[in-house]
């Protein structure tokens, strides 16, 4: 009898186990799949499937794009740019990054000249180069969302032989470093590296150690999404660009006065506006305190590919080493107004990006 109960049980707790075998797979088929390179570099993540209507966007982006390649993608598309062939920065690093795994070494930069030449000499396109590359498309909505809004045509304010001012156009880095020209800094690679204070976490954006009230400048033009006191990092600007794909992060600015004048949330900028200036505040649940030991600003980039993405646990925030120094090669200058604590830009630009949001604006009823 108890042998026979028994046998009972276990037949039963079998079949229970395979029920839930089938029921996991299942729920496996519509759960979140991930595809990832040979380095284990995630690539998209799908969540639920197209018959429940859910949307499919990037998830993590690795962003390791080297400074030597920056440039060197830079410049053939600048030198490119009125040619029949232009050559496009973003493509290839996209095309590099697909061929090498992400990995941006002496193999990279090889296959950048190599790309680009073919390309610059009518022998191909890179829609020929890339069509068989199954992580080309990956790469290249996550680069463009990165630099997207980094190169362009603009026109610069500019004085002529008699003093008269007029503005040309260019084209080339429209993006600005974060710092005035001709103000001290010093920095290094930091991104990742332990952090504290509130509880442990890993540094997500990047430190430039210098004076108090250097003149923050605005590396992207956008639109002001924060301004304020928050207790990581003092007095903050939060400014997102205007395809909303970037958030720029500013923080530890200057105690009492923080931000430019007339700055506010809704505020539109332009690329090379000062925004704020250095300080060390921060670390405090109470506004306005200099917890922070060593003067520096912190400025950080989001990726959003979509919305909920924005404020959530699955933040992308990328490592901007590499780029700041990139971003070097366009500096903005600015200038003391006299008798305030105000810096402003010596030289204006007029960014297309601009004009086309406030044409926008306009139309809405703005």
């Amino acid at each position: 009898m108890r042998k026979g109960i028994l046998a009972g049980t276990v037949c039963v707790l079998a079949l229970a186990v395979i029920i839930v075998w089938e029921l996991e797979a299942i729920k496996g088929e519509k759960q979140e799949s991930t595809r990832r390179l040979e380095n284990d570099t995630i690539i998209v993540e799908v969540s639920g499937n197209a018959a429940e209507g859910k949307k499919d966007y990037i998830k993590w982006v690795d962003f390791s794009v080297s400074y030597e390649a920056l440039c060197k993608a830079y410049e053939w598309d600048v030198d490119t740019y009125e040619s029949n062939c232009h050559v496009d920065w973003v493509e290839l690093l996209a095309y590099a990054a697909a061929q090498t795994g992400g990995k941006f070494d002496k193999k990279a930069l090889k296959c950048i000249d190599k790309a680009a030449g073919q390309i610059s000499d009518g022998e191909t396109t890179m829609e020929e180069l890339s069509k068989d590359m199954q992580y080309y498309p990956y790469y290249k909505e996550a680069y463009t969302a990165v630099l997207g809004g980094m190169v362009g045509e603009y026109r610069e304010e500019c004085e002529d032989e008699n003093g008269k001012k007029e503005y040309r156009s260019h084209y080339g880095l429209k993006a600005y470093f974060p710092l005035a020209r001709g103000f001290d800094y010093s920095h290094y690679d930091d991104f990742g590296t332990g952090r504290s204070y509130g509880y442990q976490r890993r540094h997500l954006g990047h430190d430039m150690m210098g004076l108090v009230g250097t003149p923050i400048m605005a590396v992207e033009s956008g639109t002001v999404e924060a301004l304020g006191w928050n207790q990581y990092g003092g007095w903050r600007i939060g400014i997102r660009s205007f395809d909303k794909k970037r958030y720029y992060y500013y923080a530890h600015l200057r105690q009492n006065y923080p931000y430019a004048e007339n700055l506010k949330e809704g505020s539109v900028v332009t690329a090379g506006d000062v925004i704020g200036y250095m300080g060390h505040t921060g670390y405090s649940i109470k506004e306005n305190v200099n917890n922070i030991e060593v003067t520096h600003l912190h400025w950080g980039l989001e990726l959003i590919f979509d919305e909920s993405q924005k404020e959530s646990n699955n933040e992308i925030w990328i490592d901007v080493y590499a780029l700041t120094r990139f971003l070097a090669k366009h500096t903005q200058p600015a200038v003391k107004v006299e008798g305030t604590k105000e810096w402003v830009r010596s030289t204006k630009i007029i960014d297309p990006t601009v004009e086309e949001y406030m044409q926008t604006l306009n139309k809405e009823g703005f």
